[in-house]
């Protein structure tokens, strides 16, 4: 057994900690015990049976030790239009994450672009891909690499930061850059995923990580994003003061144009909402939730129709977290695995995540249990 812990392997074992120590990649702690390890093999000390012992227990104890000396790649990607980035927090979080990782730095040019650079990424040696923006760049990361078992990190610098907040991931990007270099074990989540057909044989597939939703849940995504900078400045409240707009001109009145399945269950509606947690996204700091969860499936709320004088009664449920469900007009449907969403005549548009989708004749959405896998607090 002394034969593996001679005057040459203690030697190596000293220059190699000398140039871990330097280049900055480990942490106190295993640089301290690999420090012991090289001194006690000078002195002899590890050539007794005892130190032999201890040695070979130690490295079985550890399911890591075999990996404590590869430096792992990972993909950072990045969106400079995000409302919190700035590139000092850039420059801030790549140093932090280069203490522990080989950092690629990306700049995907487009939504499309950046799920092609992630989808690639185990491909091209990548063993982490690192969204750094908002719930698009997580959207698209994760749409990216789901189902390919590639771990996803997420750095929240956006408006909402929803899937952030519900994984309980650290709102302050350094903070966050911090959890990262932690190294938690990755941790599966939930995905739904979603099938729409825009007509004309035109069949577009895309993944949701925390909700979606058509007719008048997507028209409000909509209406948002034609404001962008309103939208900066003020989060929550541009989506509510959006909301209440369509609701007042658009929505009141309306006849309900979409026919919503699941199962035996059959409705006229003027919208649906899909989430895949136990609140659909915030209003501030305000949790908006309807109906009970049931894990490893999905929560669905449909509006049957909607009228001026709900209105405030809808809003004041969304500013202080009731359950928008028990507003007349509305109903919770929980425990659903999939659903069918549909309107041949007229057409309706849809969102992932606050993406749009555009405009489709038919959706379909189903529960994805354990499709991703995201580091996130233990």
């Amino acid at each position: 057994m002394s034969g593996i812990l001679n005057a040459d392997w203690v030697n190596y074992l000293h220059l190699s900690l000398l140039r871990i120590e330097f280049s900055g990649l480990w942490d106190s702690r295993r640089l301290a015990y690999l420090r012991l390890t090289a001194v006690t093999g000078r002195t002899g000390l590890l050539a007794t049976p005892a130190g032999e012992v201890v040695y070979l227990l130690y490295f079985r104890w550890s399911a890591r030790v075999s990996t404590l000396l590869a430096v792992k790649r990972i993909l950072l990607c990045a969106n400079p239009a995000a409302s919190g980035f700035t590139g000092g927090l850039h420059r801030a979080v790549v140093s932090r994450l280069r203490r522990n990782f080989d950092v690629e730095a990306e700049w995907p040019r487009s939504a499309a672009d950046t799920r092609a650079v992630s989808a690639a990424a185990q491909a091209d040696g990548f063993e982490l891909v690192v969204a750094m923006g908002g719930d698009g760049m997580v959207h698209h990361v994760a749409n990216g690499i789901g189902g390919t078992g590639t771990p996803l990190g997420i750095v929240p610098v956006g408006t909402t930061n929803v899937l952030a907040r519900l994984l309980g991931i650290p709102s302050r990007a350094t903070k966050a850059a911090d959890l990262i270099c932690s190294r938690p074990p990755p941790r599966p989540a939930p995905a739904a995923m979603l099938a729409m057909d825009h007509g004309g044989g035109g069949m577009e597939t895309r993944l949701a990580t925390f909700a979606c939703g058509a007719g008048f849940d997507a028209a409000v995504v909509q209406r948002a994003e034609q404001e962008p900078y309103r939208k900066y400045r003020l989060a929550g409240l541009h989506f509510a003061r959006s909301a209440a707009a369509l609701a007042w001109s658009d929505f009141a009145g309306r006849p309900a144009g979409l026919v919503v399945r699941s199962g035996d269950r059959a409705v006229s509606a003027v919208a649906v909402f899909v989430r895949l947690y136990d609140r659909y996204t915030y209003f501030g700091r305000v949790p908006v939730r309807f109906g009970a969860r049931v894990p490893d499936t999905l929560g669905v709320l449909v509006a049957r129709s909607m009228s001026r004088r709900r209105i405030p009664s809808i809003l004041g449920h969304a500013m202080v977290g009731r359950d928008i469900g028990k507003v007349d007009g509305f109903e919770a449907w929980s425990g659903v695995s999939a659903l069918e969403v549909s309107a041949p005549s007229t057409g309706f548009p849809a969102q992932a995540d606050g993406e749009l989708l555009g405009s489709g004749r038919s959706l379909s959405v189903s529960i994805q249990p354990n499709y991703l896998r995201v580091l996130m607090p233990g």
